[in-house]
């Protein structure tokens, strides 16, 4: 087994994201292998769990907004250490860190599986999250630095992006078919074997990579990820117990101090997580701003959609999983024609406006669904949602990355996973909310001749409603910020250098949306 390491200027790429040059293991074919079943877990975990919400909530007593959590127990943890686990990447090792983050996720499936309330689950899948944050970035920079560049590193990232993408609809149909004939503790239980297995193979064949120089910026880390966690438990606090609560008031208090906190440290941090200088450039700050907008929408059809085939349609986990393929190829197709044709054509703003316009009207249609709808009053709107969000992510993505210096490439795709992460839980805890309220006094206002059963699905139904309708408004605010704020640039990827490590990010970061 043998380590090359390049002059630091000898690879632009490399260098520009802060690698030290290029590693070549002796099993480059299986450490490939390694890093992309890393990823399909990882993917896969984001939508897995989607398909199994409502066996989760009847088996372990979640409340409806209580549920949210299961999915923001681990998007807040993932999002708000992802930059921390980078770091560790460059200081620690990555093949360190890779181990480290793929233990402690693999060891956290396990437990999740168990738990017997609701409480442990949610603290098996906030250790999930922190196991991601390490893992991904570390797989991901692995990958860049075995395949340094040409043919080998196009074939990688290709095969890293079909598994991004593919792992999403993976999946979808693979939560149903555990779900249903199983248990739902198996989308959990099947990342055990799968994670020791991987972990068992990168203790072998991955090389370690030279360890930088550099410190932890642990406060600016956990006062961003508590200061977000405590936003979201405010909001979904707020759905249960209202907005004059003690409880819901201090934490919103609580909240918006760590997040001040967060900002007065990270402007005089030596090496802070989140370079604040990356928000000086008013096009790339309204796509983080609109990332987090268009996720927030996205995660509330999600929720609401995935119970509803189950809750009022009747659909078995499986069937579910399945009833969502056509969004995941609506994605696919429209993001591949807005990379490699669409934006040679057409300016980013262009673009994004159209693709959200279209989306918006598919999450638009779904607030006329009702207790009497059936899956094809969902296909329309399940497929104009995922072309208008597959043609509108790239052009974002180009976006938030133009223009970065050098020293904070690293950095600035980072935010792009933080913003997509974030706002899936600040998104669903506000859609919860109006959910939650909508939901109650349907269930006031049913006629007494409805049973129980009917009275519950009738309130489900005008709660799903309206949280359709806010996710809605989601989309249109980020719609009028775009058209407002952004300026024109000619095409949509000009001046970017958009390269393989940054569409792979791109990839990860649509698949984990879908």
């Amino acid at each position: 087994m043998s380590v090359t390491t390049n002059p630091p200027n000898a690879n632009s790429r490399a260098s520009r994201l802060g690698r030290l040059g290029a590693i070549r293991p002796g099993h480059p074919g299986l450490l490939l292998a390694v890093i992309l079943t890393c990823q399909l877990m990882v993917v896969l975990d984001a939508t897995i769990v989607n398909i199994a919400l409502p066996e989760i909530k009847s088996s372990l007593g979640f409340t409806p907004t209580g549920l949210s959590w299961v999915i923001n127990a681990y998007t807040l943890s993932f999002g708000g250490l992802l930059l921390l686990g980078a770091r560790a990447g460059d200081i620690l090792g990555r093949r360190r860190t890779f181990i480290g983050g793929l233990a402690l996720f693999t060891l956290a499936s396990l437990v999740g599986g168990f738990a017997g309330n609701a409480e442990m689950l949610l603290i098996a899948r906030a250790a999930q999250g922190v196991g991601a944050a390490f893992a991904s970035p570390a797989a991901l920079a692995l990958l860049m630095v075995t395949y340094p560049d040409g043919r080998e590193r196009t074939r990688a990232v290709g095969l890293y992006t079909a598994v991004s993408i593919g792992g999403a609809a993976v999946g979808l149909i693979a939560g149903g078919l555990l779900t249903e004939w199983a248990s739902w503790r198996w989308v959990l239980f099947v990342n055990v074997p799968i994670g020791l297995v991987v972990l068992a193979l990168a203790w072998r064949v991955m090389v370690e990579t030279p360890r930088r120089k550099g410190h932890f910026d642990l406060a600016g880390a956990f006062t961003s990820t508590l200061g977000m966690t405590s936003i979201v438990y405010g909001l979904v606090r707020a759905a249960s117990d209202g907005w004059s609560d003690p409880g819901t008031i201090l934490a919103f208090v609580a909240g918006v101090l760590l997040l001040a906190a967060f900002v007065v440290i990270e402007s005089r941090a030596k090496s802070p997580i989140t370079p604040l200088r990356l928000f000086a450039d008013r096009n790339r700050s309204v796509s983080y701003v609109a990332r987090l907008l268009m996720v927030a929408g996205m995660m509330g059809m999600f929720f609401f959609l995935s119970q509803f085939l189950q809750t009022v349609l009747g659909y078995g986990a499986f069937a579910s999983g399945v009833a969502f393929l056509p969004l995941t190829i609506a994605v696919f197709t429209s993001s591949n024609i807005s990379a490699r044709v669409l934006t040679d054509r057409f300016d980013a703003k262009t673009l994004m406006l159209g693709g959200l316009i279209i989306s918006t009207t598919g999450l638009a249609w779904l607030t006329q669904l009702s207790a009497t709808s059936s899956y094809w009053a969902l296909l329309g709107p399940l497929v104009l949602f995922g072309l208008g969000n597959g043609t509108a992510f790239v052009p974002l993505t180009a976006m938030a990355l133009r223009g970065v210096q050098q020293e904070d490439a690293g950095a600035a795709s980072g935010m792009v996973n933080v913003m997509q992460q974030l706002g899936g839980s600040v998104g669903l805890a506000v859609l919860v909310t109006v959910f939650g309220s909508a939901s109650r006094r349907a269930a006031a206002d049913a006629p007494l001749s409805m049973d129980a059963a009917a009275r519950a699905q009738h309130a489900f139904v005008v709660g799903a409603q309206r949280g359709f309708l806010a996710a809605t408004i989601f989309l249109a605010v980020t719609v009028v910020l775009i058209a407002v704020t952004v300026r024109r640039e000619q095409p949509a990827l000009a001046e970017t250098d958009l390269d393989d490590e940054l569409r792979a990010v791109e990839s990860a970061d649509l698949a984990e949306a879908f």
